[in-house]
């Protein structure tokens, strides 16, 4: 006899329908899983096993074989257990509803005692199923997929209840949440910029960089701030989007880091300086994102960034210009977004103290220039920002003065994307930060006197290309922060402060 059951599985972050397909013959007992299932999915046929004599169901001791189809595609998860179980439930006749089975989904680990565990990936899963799909999912993860729209999704604890409810001997009602109440409620951030004194250049700087998605380095000896400036830079992102929230969660539930249900902030991703190329980018078996695609809609902190290896952060390139990427295998090409902010850090010199008005330098000039040359020109280029931060004055440490909080400086950043969602609707430019060459000459006009102004200045620092272009798109963010409809020269000044030479001219 043969039983179909429908299921999911994952590749990259995109669902994949699977078919389940249990046959149950003649000869010696045996239990076969076939169509490319990785060692946790053979391992399931224990799981199965135990899981219906414990929940005082028979099973078959005959020859049982599982085809996950299509079979040219790799299984891999412990997702496969509730659809197998009901798939031989089905033929020894304890489901009598075959007809109600061929409605659902079924999605669900399952314990040796009969009860449903939740599973890595569910979200992503659940959301490429048609409109007006039907799943029987675990309890435990009602907080991650009840968000999804426009498919009814019942949960369950345990076995039983799946074949009671499939005989029509339970009720279950589906269950919905909305995503957009959630998104509305407030959220406490635990570090704002009101905890920093001093420092107004650098905040301006992470203001102007975060109002339009601009990448940003700061360069500052020991002590100086930087690290405390990073980490409050999500607090002054505009809230998330329902479209954003969801593709951050679909990342986290593939990389089973969903700490409770839908994503409600920004990601801030900060990896260590010994963090290898498949961590950053993404790789593994199987394939699982890296800190780029983690950081997705959110931050990438690179602290002491000449320390980071140069394969790693040369790989950075790609993906901080295309917004995704692409990781191939022999047999596999997956697809990952990773359009973050990227944030780093850095000492002046190895030992911190260039350029200190209180700390000696101790490094020679060869020692400096070999460890700046870490950050190779194309990495450098691709900062929009480049700003210095210095120490703080013992007056300004010990000072009264309030600064500005996250949320003053958070509204006016909303005021400045809202300018430029107006301005580039339409179009597949999404802020300041992300206009090519191309856009650059329809959305940025400059005046006689502002050509020129740069021209002289471009020639002076010596700026490539790319830097030149950049520049610009700094200048249209401060003049959106403005309210100015044109780049004037004050906004073209200011965003050529934020240029760091990295070479020593001496």
């Amino acid at each position: 006899m043969l039983s179909k059951v429908k299921t999911m599985t994952l590749t990259g972050i995109d669902g994949v329908e699977v078919l389940v397909e249990v046959d149950i013959g003649s000869g010696l007992p045996s239990f076969t899983i076939v169509g490319l299932p990785t060692e946790s999915v053979e391992e399931s046929k224990e799981r199965v096993r135990a899981a219906i004599k414990n929940s005082n169901f028979e099973f078959p001791i005959r020859k049982i074989t599982v085809n996950l189809a299509p079979a040219d595609v790799r299984k891999d998860g412990t997702y496969f257990d509730l659809p197998i179980a009901v798939g031989i439930l089905s033929i020894v006749g304890i489901i009598k509803n075959l007809d109600k089975v061929s409605d659902f989904y079924f999605l669900g680990e399952l314990s040796l005692d009969g009860s449903i565990r939740k599973i890595v990936g569910a979200l992503p899963m659940i959301s490429a199923l048609k409109k007006g799909s039907k799943v029987i999912a675990p309890y435990d993860l009602i907080d991650e997929i009840s968000i999804v729209e426009d498919v009814d999704i019942y949960f369950v604890k345990h076995l039983k209840e799946v074949v009671e409810f499939i005989n029509g001997d339970r009720i279950i009602e589906p269950i919905k949440t909305n995503l957009t109440e959630i998104l509305q409620g407030e959220f406490a951030e635990e570090e704002d910029f009101s905890d920093i004194k001093g420092q107004y250049q650098a905040k301006r700087a992470i203001e102007i960089a975060v109002a339009g998605g601009h990448n940003i380095v700061m360069i500052g000896s020991p002590g100086s701030g930087k690290t405390l400036l990073a980490r409050r830079i999500p607090s002054i992102f505009p809230p998330l989007s329902k479209d954003e929230s969801l593709e951050i969660t679909k990342i986290y539930s593939v990389s089973n880091l969903l700490a409770s249900g839908v994503a409600k902030k920004r990601p801030f991703r900060s990896p260590h300086s010994s963090a290898t190329l498949p961590s950053i980018i993404g790789g593994g078996n199987p394939i699982r994102p890296g800190e780029v695609s983690l950081a997705h809609n959110g931050v990438l902190f690179l602290d002491e960034l000449p320390e980071f290896r140069k394969d790693v952060l040369e790989s950075l390139r790609q993906p901080m210009e295309d917004g995704f990427v692409v990781i191939t295998r022999a047999k596999e090409r997956i697809m990952f977004p990773s359009n973050f902010m990227l944030v780093a850090a850095m000492n002046p010199c190895p030992c911190g103290w260039y350029g200190d008005k209180e700390h000696a330098c101790t490094c020679s000039i060869s020692e400096i220039k070999r460890y700046r040359s870490r950050v190779s020109g194309p990495i450098w280029d691709r900062f929009d920002i480049q700003i210095e931060v210095p120490r703080l004055l013992p007056n300004e440490l010990v000072g009264d003065t309030k600064s500005e909080s996250s949320k003053a400086i958070r509204d006016r950043v909303i005021k400045a994307r809202a300018i430029q969602q107006e301005r580039y609707k339409g179009t597949k430019v999404k802020n300041n930060a992300t206009l090519t060459p191309r856009t650059i000459k329809t959305f940025i006009k400059l005046g006689h006197e502002e050509k020129i102004f740069l021209e002289n200045a471009s020639a002076r620092l010596g700026l490539t290309g790319r830097g030149y272009d950049k520049v610009l798109k700094v200048a249209r963010t401060i003049a959106d922060l403005d309210g100015s409809a044109e780049v004037k020269l004050p906004h073209i000044a200011e965003a050529l402060q934020y240029r760091f030479d990295l070479s020593l001219d001496m």
